[in-house]
């Protein structure tokens, strides 16, 4: 059969395995790819054969000169106790999908603090020993991702990010927290409530961005109120004094701190009001409460991102800003007003 232009995902396809099988058989990574089944290897090199499939020589050759080690830098510090719990999925899911591929991970941890933030770029940066790497964290300085995308150096964001300069994207694996706030605050309508509001930032990095969106999009005059410094009960008495009756909280551990807080007043939660968290618990919190809400699929998002690196390194075709869905929770603390 003469020779067409096929990608390993057309591979993967006609031999229904996944593009990383394919990977693995086409450049006989002994360790990973001895734990192909033999049927399942000679399947991939059938349709290899028949299709006269031949691998691009430039990936080919960058493929050759690669370290098979992939760089992991995270902004925020993830291993004290006050953040280990929501960065551990996502890290969980890197480790596993780099452990598939037969890839070792160098996690990033020179880099100094500068005006409270950690710097991917300093004087004694190593991002060269890897052959690309997954930025992680909440807020990247505008000016790394910039420079990071003007030197072409491989890299995958872990989270949605917006390039400072439009053009060319960054790459990412996100999740969509637009659609999953606009649905939760859509259920809120649905439930009859009239009054709503968003507690968080809303705006920053974009996560806040798109959460706030979601519920613009469905409470175009809903309630904002940024927390910043304000003392949750401060907060409380803003809600309580505009009659909201259901409140959309960006962190869990905020939701949970603002739900005490109401019960501390004598309040009930979701009678008086309804709290829904806008996704997982940023640092550790006492309750064990069944919020109503969505979680972020953080491990996924990591498996995604390592496989997204891989394809920009093999040079293989590749939508280079991918949105995960969120999932939803029903929970215990979205309810019909009371009265209703």
């Amino acid at each position: 059969m003469t020779a067409v232009r096929l990608t390993q995902r057309d591979i993967a396809r006609l031999a229904r395995v996944s593009q990383t099988t394919v990977s693995l058989v086409l450049n006989n990574r002994t360790e990973a790819s001895a734990r192909i089944p033999a049927e399942t290897r000679d399947r991939v090199l059938k349709v290899i054969r028949e299709t006269g499939y031949v691998a691009d020589p430039l990936a080919r050759r960058l493929l050759q000169q690669r370290n098979q080690i992939l760089g992991v830098f995270t902004y925020e510090s993830v291993f004290p106790s006050a953040s280990a719990d929501f960065y551990h999925p996502f890290l969980s899911g890197i480790e596993e999908s780099a452990e598939e591929r037969g890839l070792d991970l160098l996690l990033f941890t020179s880099a100094p603090v500068t005006d409270g933030r950690r710097r991917v770029f300093h004087a004694n940066n190593r991002l060269r020993l890897a052959d690309g790497s997954l930025l992680l964290g909440r807020h990247i300085p505008t000016e790394e991702l910039t420079r990071l995308v003007a030197e072409q150096y491989p890299f995958v964001s872990v989270g949605r990010r917006d390039n400072p300069d439009s053009s060319p994207p960054v790459p990412y694996v996100g999740a969509d927290y637009v659609s999953a706030t606009a649905t939760l605050t859509e259920q809120a309508f649905e439930l009859g409530h009239q009054r709503v509001a968003f507690v968080g930032p809303g705006e920053g990095a974009e996560s806040s961005a798109d959460r706030l969106l979601g519920f613009r999009r469905i409470a175009a005059r809903g309630l904002h109120l940024p927390p910043a410094d304000r003392a949750l009960d401060d907060v409380l008495e803003e809600l309580l004094s505009k009659n909201v009756t259901a409140v959309f909280v960006e962190d869990l551990a905020d939701a949970d701190a603002l739900a005490d807080a109401a019960r501390r007043r004598g309040l009930t939660v979701p009678g008086d009001l309804s709290v829904v968290a806008l996704g997982d618990a940023s640092r550790p919190i006492p309750s064990d409460a069944d919020y109503s809400g969505f979680h972020i699929p953080r491990k996924e998002m990591g498996r995604q991102a390592v496989g997204l690196l891989e394809s920009i390194l093999s040079g293989e075709p590749a939508d280079p800003q991918q949105l995960l869905p969120c999932e939803l929770v029903e929970g215990s603390t979205l309810a019909a007003p009371r009265g209703l």
